[in-house]
């Protein structure tokens, strides 16, 4: 081998190297955002309305989607219910997204607020319930936006027959 292609095959060599790194340090587009969701009351009373909150933590130098996009190529964040009997869900109710520019100011939220109002029937099933969520969303960096994923977020209800009382404060501020 000569001089000039042994020269050759170490760059390309190197290259290779530094784009299988580059590509290690993308995350999984599971990774990026940590649902979790928070109901409005503990207990929830019989016949009463509350709402639950899913809190998106997104990884620092990540953003998601709008529900509302600017563009038809941009793929919505979207969450959905499947309220089992005795819940009904109502519209979620999704932050109002912001336009940026990214070349590439840091300027992003890193936690996203989705509230879904939700009326617990006067015969719903006492103690604790689950409310199933499917969240779906893309995450993109100022490099490269990830597939579209879907993750399951669990909302836990505890229904009682006597008092709702008020929890999570903090992501309910009374108005």
């Amino acid at each position: 081998m000569t001089c000039g292609r042994a020269i050759l095959a170490l760059s390309v060599a190197a290259l290779v190297a530094e784009a299988a790194g580059t590509a290690r340090q993308i995350p999984s587009a599971r990774e990026v955002v940590k649902p979790e969701a928070f109901a409005s009351a503990n207990p929830a009373s019989r016949g009463k309305a509350l709402e639950i909150a899913v809190v998106m933590k997104i990884r620092e130098g990540y953003h998601v989607n709008a529900r509302e996009v600017t563009f038809d190529y941009l793929i919505p964040t979207d969450l959905k219910a499947e309220p089992p009997a005795g819940f009904k869900t109502g519209d979620v109710k999704y932050p109002k997204g912001a336009l940026h520019k990214f070349s590439f100011a840091k300027d992003h939220t890193d936690t996203v607020v989705l509230r879904l109002p939700v009326t617990v029937s006067s015969d719903a099933p006492l103690g604790e319930q689950h409310i199933p969520l499917k969240l779906h969303y893309q995450a993109c960096s100022n490099e490269v936006c990830l597939p579209p994923v879907t993750l399951p977020v669990d909302a836990v209800i505890h229904v009682s027959s006597g008092e709702s009382h008020s929890s999570h404060p903090e992501l309910f501020p009374k108005q």
